[in-house]
């Protein structure tokens, strides 16, 4: 099968892999019908981490092509859903909602790499949600979101405690920023300060629910926040970007009590503990749980209640994988869809 490596950091390529097969009897094969490139990817790119013929890509969805012995809940042309990491989604951990934590977790990226034709995906059962049947095509982008950028933004909303009377500052306007902003829209909140410079990302926050836009950034975001909050902050802060100056513009965008919820893939943050401390604000985040998430958001979009695919305004066939890469590393395309 052709798939994605990364065999330096920047120099993607597209490569004859071969076909997975079935290992242990909780495995399913999947032929991908859609993939994508995650905001997340851009890191190794940038050379921020290890690359060594690095396995890409963990947002996908597809046809079940086959399945273990011991796979129950899925079968041979179901069209499905997985997660970016894998999941039993029966251990402790699961079970309390923490499914990115499983016992049994596997990332997607580097192990799997799921921009290619085919993967296999381990503990199915637990990892992977058929739809009610298949899905019309213009419901496929939408549902590729769900594997990671929706499931991702809507935790930081959940993590972030958004709901009605609340006001949201959402800091990042890549994909997970602006689903952030859908998520918290849906879960009720009264208003959503988005933080973006980028004309496109803030014509798509207001399509999502944003109600106000802020440009400013770093103090000058943190002074605008508060300005727009009396002076307190805000109840609820995502952020979804992943540097010490985004998660430093979280902390002090949020007032006393209020709740943090951060899901940018963390690279050179460090927390000052007398700050935090006296900050007294609630932090919580990390790799999102999104198979907690993915039956929920799947019966939103099946119903068309919502449509995350909007994030999508880029596609091209898997063989133009280096292209996706740069279109996005170069902010010409918010999150760009492959088609294998």
């Amino acid at each position: 099968m052709r798939g994605v490596i990364m065999h330096s950091p920047g120099e993607v390529r597209v490569v004859d892999r071969d076909d997975p097969t079935i290992i242990e009897p909780t495995d399913a094969i999947i032929r991908i019908t859609a993939t994508c490139v995650c905001g997340s990817d851009l890191w190794p790119s940038r050379g921020a981490d290890t690359v060594d013929n690095l396995l890409l890509g963990h947002e996908y969805v597809g046809i079940v092509e086959q399945i273990g012995a011991d796979v129950t809940t899925i079968k041979p042309g179901d069209f499905v859903v997985g997660s970016f990491v894998t999941s039993d989604n029966t251990c402790e951990i699961c079970t309390a909602g923490y499914q990115s934590r499983c016992i049994h977790a596997q990332f997607v990226h580097g192990s799997i790499g799921t921009q290619a034709e085919y993967a296999r995906i381990p503990h199915a059962d637990g990892t992977l949600v058929a739809t009610p049947g298949q899905p019309d095509p213009d419901l496929i982008p939408s549902l590729l979101t769900a594997s990671d950028v929706l499931g991702t933004g809507w935790f930081a909303a959940v993590a972030a405690e958004v709901g009605p009377g609340k006001t949201v500052a959402v800091v990042g306007d890549g994909a997970v920023g602006l689903l952030g902003i859908l998520a918290a829209h849906q879960l009720g909140a009264s208003r959503i300060i988005a933080m973006s410079r980028h004309k496109d990302r803030q014509a798509l926050a207001v399509e999502f629910g944003a109600t106000d836009i802020v440009e400013e950034r770093g103090e000058a975001g943190v002074a605008r926040i508060k300005e727009l909050t009396g002076g307190l902050g805000a109840h609820s802060v995502i952020e979804a970007v992943g540097t010490q100056e985004s998660m430093m513009q979280a902390i002090r965008s949020t007032r006393p009590g209020g709740h943090i919820g951060y899901v940018g893939v963390s690279h050179g943050v460090d927390l000052p503990g007398g700050e935090l401390f006296f900050s007294a604000v609630h932090l919580h985040g990390g790799p999102a749980p999104v198979r907690r998430f993915l039956p929920e958001l799947i019966d939103l979009i099946w119903k068309r209640e919502i449509n995350p695919g909007r994030v999508f305004d880029m596609t091209l066939p898997l063989e133009d994988a280096a292209e996706a890469y740069r279109a996005m590393d170069e902010r010409r395309a918010i999150k760009v869809l492959l088609e294998p």
